[in-house]
């Protein structure tokens, strides 16, 4: 009988992205509520699984506060039997008037950002820093050439600073953000530096917008530097991409947008992603990430549970 592999032998191994929420006394607590929930949060993502953890830039002020810094509280990660922290998803405020980064004016403040954004990472090595590439669609369209190519630049140059520093710029393009259409993401990576600018799967936010997140993978496969596994029900309606002042929640047709792998009625192929993914030879780390799973009655841990049943069962039979 052939042992399985290691967490180290493997090809593919899965972190998780770190939405969550379980319920207290008071109602719904987030794991950085206490030292007490977090660790109940990492022994329940080891306990089914899971090999690493990706989380949120603004994260990193609890992480100084209540932990004594990003390498601290890897430590903590670490201590539960999880690997490390592999990517953080730097959540902008996209204002227009100090970041939106079709807007020329605005790329010194996006660039010092990162500058000090990096500089507070620097203590751990992370694998990306993953950014919505464009502001909301709202403040964007019409989408023009030049847009595309003022954004392209911006992020040429984060891509540099972020390069120093040994981690990856990519991109995700949720259904609300500027850059959506297959069209302009297909425009926008023909105007990136490749050496500079990755892009990061969102199987659900693609769906959502309308396209095949298996043949986008295919296209940019070269481009890809991670994904985050997710399902959705749904295709967004004409015009739901622009709901004020956030899509995922005023859209009037839809409560719900994200479920977990391996539920009835989803719009994902992931055998047909996770053949993608065999076949082109990508190797390293899939996040997997429930968004708003507390939803109409949804249980983050339940989700998280049966997407690493799904991740094991099925899509790891796929990529041996």
């Amino acid at each position: 009988m052939t042992a399985a592999p290691t967490a180290a032998e493997r090809a593919i191994k899965w972190s998780y992205m770190d939405h969550w929420r379980s319920n207290g006394p008071a109602g719904p607590v987030d794991q950085w509520h206490s030292h007490r929930t977090m660790s109940a949060f990492l022994k329940q993502v080891k306990a089914v699984g899971f090999d690493a953890i990706d989380t949120f830039d603004f994260r990193i002020w609890q992480m100084y506060g209540d932990y004594g810094g990003p390498a601290k509280y890897q430590e903590m990660v670490q201590d539960h039997g999880l690997e490390r922290i592999v990517n953080t998803f730097h959540a902008a405020d996209y204002d227009t008037r100090t970041y939106a980064p079709h807007l020329p004016e605005t790329h010194e403040a996006i660039l010092e950002d990162f500058r000090v954004t990096m500089g507070r990472w620097s203590e751990i090595q992370l694998d990306n820093i993953i950014v919505m590439p464009a502001t909301l669609a709202y403040d964007m369209e019409p989408v023009t050439d030049d847009k595309l190519k003022h954004t392209a630049d911006v992020w040429n140059k984060v891509g540099e600073i972020t390069a120093g520093f040994g981690v990856r710029l990519t991109c995700h393009h949720e259904f609300f953000c500027g850059i959506q259409t297959e069209a302009d993401i297909d425009t926008f990576y023909s105007y990136t530096d490749p050496l500079y600018v990755s892009l990061f799967v969102d199987t659900a936010q693609h769906c959502i917008a309308g396209l095949d997140p298996v043949a986008l993978y295919d296209r940019h496969a070269q481009r890809v530097s991670g994904f985050h596994f997710k399902d959705t029900h749904h295709v967004a309606a004409p015009g739901e991409h622009a709901n004020r002042p956030d899509s995922e929640i005023m859209a009037p047709t839809t409560g719900k947008w994200f479920y977990e792998m391996g539920t009835p009625d989803g719009l994902v192929d992931f055998e047909a992603m996770m053949t993608a993914v065999r076949d082109n030879g990508y190797t390293g780390w899939i996040s997997v990430e429930h968004d708003k799973a507390n939803k109409e009655g949804g249980d983050y841990s339940e989700s998280t549970a049966i997407s690493r049943w799904y991740a094991k069962n099925v899509l790891e039979e796929i990529y041996r």
